[in-house]
């Protein structure tokens, strides 16, 4: 197993780490959080025409064809730079939905807009608070018409289409909706990272397609959600190591009693933390990464465990990257609190840390269970 990438997917990563630092640097960043749109549209048609919307679309649909591992790459770059776009809600999980379980017909209609950055898509599993299940499911399907409400749903405020999980007849399937139907209400929600929207998508009768057998749709969502958390963890990652760079930075110029703040041990044993809890956190996105790219059947596993070691890395340095930047670290002018915002905002995407803590443990004891049997 080599746990790295090739010479080709680090140029990869150059190149679009050289995009990135262009056209969005943390001033675009603030646009977003500051401003009236929703996204960062010029960027998003940028990556678009990039390829990176398309990397691990097939070419038969408009992607580029790359595979899931140029797309870890390309990931932890977004992370790093905090692009304000939907990438994660359109790419990977309605995307990898679609071409999971899709039929050839939903495939063609909406894969190629996907790639091309000409429509945006979401995933609605979540009605509230705590960790979500089948059971909890409330929406419902009868008759090809979808009533109920999703809340919250990333990018569903901007969104065209999104993916739904309703129950139909005694069981729970996935359903692609089309938001600018009939039957449809959006209500923006407040949150922590503007930058990254929520909404509360509320269905009455909406025209429903489905997903993938009938019944099937809580196994198919937990397929999505564990691919999806794992591209995630590479945001995440991303994000974690721009915050540690932040912090070493400050504390090599900022000085204090005729010193580098960098000098002082408190200092120093915070950003050896920060490192570690990063580097951490890399291997085990690696890990990931390698799962997800060869559909390794431990892939339920590396998920639960990039995902919650990348987010308590991103936590962890984004907070203390704050503390290193003293008083200063505190005001909206220093870019520090950027971090701190979609730090939290990730941690709670696609199910809290405490969720994918559990999950952790669940598949872990299950397949000590069956490796005893």
């Amino acid at each position: 197993m080599n746990l790295d990438f090739s010479d080709e997917q680090k140029l990869l990563r150059d190149q679009v780490r050289r995009f990135l630092e262009q056209r969005c640097p943390p001033a675009a960043v603030r646009a977003v959080l500051e401003g009236e749109a929703e996204y960062h549209a010029a960027l998003y048609a940028g990556l678009a025409e990039l390829g990176v919307l398309g990397s691990a679309i097939p070419e038969e649909y408009g992607g580029v064809g790359l595979g899931h591992l140029e797309l870890c790459v390309l990931a932890e770059e977004l992370g790093r730079a905090l692009a304000p776009v939907p990438v994660a809600s359109s790419i990977y999980l309605a995307a990898e939905c679609l071409m999971q379980a899709g039929s050839e017909a939903q495939k063609a209609a909406w894969l190629p807009k996907l790639a091309a950055g000409e429509a945006i898509g979401c995933f609605a599993i979540a009605e509230g608070r705590g960790r979500m299940s089948a059971e909890k499911v409330q929406a419902r399907v009868e008759g090809d018409r979808l009533s109920g409400a999703k809340a919250p749903v990333a990018d569903g405020g901007i969104a065209d289409f999104c993916i739904v999980a309703a129950r139909d007849g005694d069981g729970v399937s996935l359903f692609l909706v089309d938001l600018s139907a009939a039957g449809v209400r959006r209500t923006a929600l407040k949150t922590i990272d503007p930058t990254r929207g929520q909404a509360r998508l509320d269905f009455d009768g909406a025209a429903a397609d489905r997903i993938g057998g009938a019944g099937d749709g809580w196994h198919i969502a937990s397929q999505v959600m564990d691919r999806a958390a794992i591209l995630l963890a590479f945001e995440q990652l991303g994000g974690a190591d721009r915050a540690l760079e932040m912090g070493r930075d400050y504390a090599l110029e900022r000085m204090a009693f005729g010193r580098q703040i960098g000098s002082f041990q408190a200092i120093k044993h915070m950003l050896a933390d920060m490192y570690v809890a990063a580097t951490l956190a890399r291997s085990n996105c690696y890990y990931g990464a390698w799962a997800l790219s060869s559909a390794a059947a431990e892939l339920p596993v590396a998920a639960a465990t990039a995902r919650v070691s990348a987010t308590t890395a991103f936590q962890h340095c984004a907070k203390n990257n704050i503390q290193v930047h003293g008083g200063m670290g505190f005001t909206w002018d220093f870019d520090c609190h950027l971090y701190y915002r979609r730090a939290n905002a990730l941690a709670l995407a696609l199910g809290s840390l405490s969720t994918w803590e559990s999950l952790l443990i669940e598949r872990m004891s299950a397949g000590n269970r069956e490796a005893a049997a």
